[in-house]
């Protein structure tokens, strides 16, 4: 845990805070911090900073909090995912908001299975706190946005458009080896704001693939390995900012 989040029915209104349960257990048992030390602390959606420990449990801790930094920057990159199988969305949904994702829509596809809507994992605590994890790694604070369309065609049509403006974001689809990847000279430009498209791990099938790009959406290749979709999103999230950085494409 490199940040505590702090949410604002915790934080009182003499600047200190207190925390129980997990993130209590993890001060006490991994940081073993002690009265006087300084953890780094941030408020859901808001500021980060400084908790100095003035008392120490195993079940709870209070802090004096001191918020005077920003969180990270978005990375300018959101995500529309094929649903993943339950045990990987845990997994998908920590490395997107420790990436820097601020909107993830999971959508379904011609190879999901519809068994995978209905995992408890999709509960918005579980998705909460699976969120959570993945912003204190990052010392973000910043809650994405998480929506969930079991209906492929009627969200590229009806949603699409409204969620990711094409004159603000760049379409992008990801797509095992048949297309470049970003680094290409003919590969698409990575904008300031984008979206990436990745399929499931057997990969978006031609119906799917032609209603994206007939919306906009440039294929770029992934590399001739077929990746799980927790270390293709990395990867793509990879890409996308070394592109950016570095102006490739066209």
């Amino acid at each position: 845990m490199n940040l505590i989040l702090l949410f604002p029915e915790e934080l009182g209104a003499d600047g200190t805070a207190r925390i129980t349960g997990r993130r209590a257990r993890h001060v006490h048992d991994v940081h073993r911090a002690r009265v006087g030390d300084e953890l780094v602390v941030g408020l859901r959606d808001g500021a980060t900073g400084r908790g100095t420990v003035l008392a120490v449990a195993a079940d709870e801790v209070r802090l004096a909090v001191a918020l005077v930094d920003v969180p990270p920057p978005p990375a300018g990159i959101d995500l529309l995912l094929a649903m993943p199988r339950p045990k990987v969305l845990r997994r998908v949904l920590q490395s997107a908001a420790s990436l820097g994702a601020k909107r993830l829509v999971l959508v379904n596809a011609a190879r999901v299975e519809k068994s995978y809507f209905d995992t408890p994992f999709l509960a918005p605590e579980e998705i909460e706190r699976n969120l959570v994890l993945g912003l204190e790694q990052a010392r973000d604070t910043v809650l994405p946005e998480v929506l969930v369309r079991p209906r492929f065609r009627p969200f590229v049509e009806d949603e699409l458009d409204t969620l990711w403006p094409r004159e603000v974001f760049g379409r992008l689809l990801a797509h095992p080896a048949d297309a470049p990847g970003l680094g290409a000279p003919d590969a698409p430009r990575v904008g300031p704001a984008a979206v990436v498209a990745i399929g499931p791990e057997g990969g978006w099938v031609p119906f799917e693939t032609g209603l994206l790009e007939a919306r906009g959406f440039a294929r770029f290749g992934l590399g001739p390995r077929v990746l799980r979709v927790e270390a293709a999103v990395a990867f793509a999230f990879g890409q996308l900012l070394l592109a950016r950085a570095f102006g490739t494409g066209r």
